[in-house]
């Protein structure tokens, strides 16, 4: 609290009345929800960390007060969120807590900055999600267990991913996205479902997200809404897709309008 309160030049009585008064909740229990959802992702995607480490990670002494803290918060013990987790209650827990971010921590659009790149054609190994954002989980893990079985991590293989459609206007059922891995050769018939595609060579718009993920959109949003209509620039008939913090779109020069002359 001392070093939270420095930052924000406020003592710390202050601090935690201004903190409560913004977000609804103490910053205590911020933190502790910050840490919840840092340690579901880590049980869930995170399968080489053991439980301890991940609850000294996350501020607790031993698995047995992080186990009783996790169950109170998730609903799921550790061991049962890591098997199984259910992703649906696990989204209606933290929207609200998104919502929150969102609201009070808008991202500084005059920070943006679009490049223009020449990017280098992709073969790729992919996972199809087609279904609910809130159940991307579940897609991720059979991903995660098929690169674990064909030794390819993301040290020695490149994530991306490919969205075809944008969640706040598509039917949750009908939401559609890729995730990738990029591969040397075609990826062979397995049970995940994976199979091989290609991210095309060309031009692209690149643009870098700084900041929390929740405000993820506002930096896709300032790609169509501002910088595309301001450019010279078209796009070709290929999705957004993204590697990590990067997001990129498949450019074409905008065909001119042709000239009439009046008789």
């Amino acid at each position: 609290m001392d070093k939270l309160s420095s930052i924000a030049c406020l003592s710390k009585y202050h601090f935690h009345r201004q903190f409560s008064s913004l977000f609804g909740i103490t910053a205590f229990a911020y933190i502790r929800q910050t840490r919840m959802k840092r340690a579901s992702y880590q049980l869930a995607f995170k399968k080489e960390m053991r439980i301890i480490d991940i609850a000294v990670a996350n501020g607790y002494e031993s698995s047995e007060a992080f186990s009783r803290a996790f169950s109170q918060s998730i609903g799921q013990n550790p061991s049962q969120f890591r098997d199984q987790p259910q992703w649906t209650p696990w989204n209606e827990k933290y929207s609200q807590f998104k919502k929150l971010r969102v609201r009070r921590m808008k991202s500084n659009k005059c920070a943006h900055h679009v490049e223009v790149i020449n990017f280098s054609e992709i073969k790729v190994a992919a996972i199809e999600h087609l279904g609910p954002l809130e159940l991307l989980g579940n897609t991720i893990n059979l991903f995660i267990n098929w690169r674990i079985n064909n030794n390819l991590s993301p040290k020695v293989s490149r994530t991306f991913n490919i969205a075809y459609d944008d969640p706040a206007v598509t039917e949750p059922d009908k939401y559609r996205c890729d995730i990738c891995a990029s591969v040397k050769s075609d990826v062979q018939q397995n049970d995940h479902g994976v199979i091989t595609k290609i991210i095309p060579a060309g031009r692209c718009a690149l643009i870098r997200h700084v900041g929390s993920d929740d405000t993820i959109s506002e930096t896709i949003a300032y790609l169509y809404s501002q910088w595309l209509t301001q450019s010279k620039e078209g796009l070709r008939d290929f999705p957004l897709f993204s590697k990590e913090s990067v997001f990129f779109l498949m450019l074409q020069r905008r065909k001119s309008l042709p000239t009439f002359i009046s008789p």
